[in-house]
């Protein structure tokens, strides 16, 4: 699933929540300690994590691509 961004890049803990993975803060930072999250098939545990255009998000069997909104 594409996921517009509209700004250079997003943390990745805004991502999720952008995404609609997450409903909260909170949620979003548990799942990426927890080690549930993978960017560009490596587990990311930094929910600070620059997502740019291009970068692939694993989370629950879904694969969320960020690309640069027009």
């Amino acid at each position: 699933m594409e996921i517009k961004i509209n700004t250079e890049f997003i943390k990745l803990d805004s991502f999720l929540k952008w995404a609609g993975a997450a409903s909260l803060g909170s949620e979003a930072k548990a799942y990426i300690q927890e080690g549930l999250v993978k960017v560009n098939g490596e587990v990311e545990m930094r929910r600070g994590k620059k997502i740019y255009p291009g970068d692939r998000v694993e989370f629950n069997g879904e694969v969320f691509t960020a690309v640069a909104a027009e």
